[in-house]
């Protein structure tokens, strides 16, 4: 079928428009990649768009021999790998519950969560309870507060409530409780929906840096985004260096090779990459486990 004038006039906007919103939205991101192979005093003077002006690999080796970052990244990982399995498990548990009608109260203990999800205590007292249980300054913050996800568990229950009854029943005949049923037959068919949460839950846990700023003071538990903030917000990278050794500072301060804003851009890459390289794996699981973890039959 060919197309009119008119329609190829629309076709030919549309195409435009679209390419010009893929690269408002990707050319941020490859800006900060230029800058961070680019020599941070030549940044400062403006005009770095596509390319490197002045190519360097200072801003990385920066990054990679600061004992800090290194094992914020540490932190981050382990942080995020632990809070993403106990969320998932401990959110699944709680969802397959909810989703048995012979529950008593199952609507009134339903409305108690849906109420956190729009009224919470605040930041004050949110501090006092954490304090008051002792994960000040330890790693249990990270995991404990967010263990459970009140969407999240919405989603898993109407999944749950959305499989065959016959295949508990058959479960139970065969001699499976609650928990073989849940672990044996309930689980290993919530792939989908367990791909997608996970994903979200692990992004969560990675991009995270308000926590550590509140409650955590011990350097050696703080994750890499809390220490890309600290880069960003100090006025000099030998701000954020002051605690290197006098040689390292020297050394930088002699090349004038790296700014803070270079830092903060090659950190961000760094701490960005990893789990954007996740996405592409679970992809297709997105649409396939929203949707059936949203649509009620």
């Amino acid at each position: 079928m060919r197309l009119g004038l008119s329609d190829r006039v629309l076709m030919t906007f549309i195409y435009v428009f679209l390419a010009l919103l893929a690269f408002s939205t990707l050319y941020p991101f490859w800006n900060a990649i230029v800058i961070s192979f680019n020599i941070g005093a030549d940044t400062a003077k403006g005009g770095v768009t596509f390319w490197p002006r002045a190519f360097t690999w200072e801003n990385y080796n920066i990054v990679f021999s600061d004992d800090r970052l290194l094992n914020g990244f540490v932190v981050t990982i382990v942080r995020t790998i632990i809070g993403t399995l106990t969320a998932l498990f401990m959110t699944a548990l709680l969802a397959y519950g909810m989703s048995k009608s012979e529950l008593i109260g199952r609507k009134y203990i339903m409305i108690f969560f849906i109420i956190t999800m729009y009224f919470g205590g605040g930041l004050i007292p949110t501090f006092l309870l954490i304090r008051s249980l002792g994960m000040i300054d330890t790693f249990l913050v990270y995991i404990i507060p967010g263990m459970i996800s009140v969407w999240n568990m919405i989603i898993f229950r109407t999944f749950f409530r959305g499989l065959p009854a016959g295949l508990e029943e058959s479960a139970k005949i065969d001699g499976c409780g609650n928990w073989g049923t849940f672990f044996r037959i309930v689980l290993p068919l919530s792939g989908p929906v367990l791909a997608t949460l996970g994903l979200f839950t692990a992004v969560a846990h990675w991009n995270d840096w308000f926590v550590a700023t509140i409650y955590i003071s011990n350097e050696k538990l703080i994750p890499v985004q809390t220490m890309l903030r600290q880069i960003i917000n100090a006025s000099t990278v030998t701000d954020f260096l002051s605690s290197a050794d006098s040689g390292a500072i020297a050394r930088i301060e002699k090349m004038q090779k790296v700014t803070s804003k270079s830092i903060s851009m090659a950190t961000m890459m760094v701490a960005t990459l990893p789990i954007i390289t996740l996405y592409p794996f679970l992809q297709r699981y997105f649409v396939k486990g929203v949707m059936i973890g949203s649509l009620k039959e």
